[in-house]
């Protein structure tokens, strides 16, 4: 399940939530993410302010191309949303090795359980380890509006 994706050559990822462009990732998501459309930026704040925030960094100028979010009490249960990279550099396995570092960092919190909800990218997370709930009947969701 720990199978290394290893990030391009050039990039670096940090949880370090002071490297974050908060404009640039409010840009991406409130513009180009179909389940963040429209998201206000004190409300993208609020959420980051509440989550573990994950970058991705170009080596050379320090420009951020890809960010993630973590939701969780730090202890048993992590919710990971907002993923997104930059398209100029989509292709290169950036997502991909993303991911594959925010499963790492909580894992050896000794979280039990990290889901996540997706409409396109399952393939994705599964080669991760993400597989489908094992018992869907025995979740349940309240829906606000």
């Amino acid at each position: 399940m720990n199978e290394a994706f290893p990030l391009a050559e050039g990039y670096e990822i940090s949880h370090d939530g002071r490297r974050i462009d908060v404009e640039r990732v409010h840009g991406w998501l409130s513009r180009d993410a179909y389940w963040a459309l429209g998201r206000e930026r004190e409300k993208q704040e609020r959420a980051m302010e509440g989550s573990v925030n994950f970058g991705v960094y170009r080596g050379s100028s320090g420009e951020q191309v890809a960010y993630a979010r973590v939701v969780s009490d730090r202890a048993t249960f992590a919710w990971l949303c907002d993923v997104y990279v930059d398209p100029e550099v989509r292709g290169l396995g950036i997502g991909t090795a993303l991911v594959a570092g925010v499963r790492d960092h909580f894992a050896e919190l000794g979280i039990r359980r990290m889901l996540l909800a997706t409409h396109d990218a399952h393939g994705v997370y599964e080669r991760i380890g993400f597989t489908p709930l094992e018992k869907p009947d025995q979740w349940m969701a309240l829906y606000f509006g």
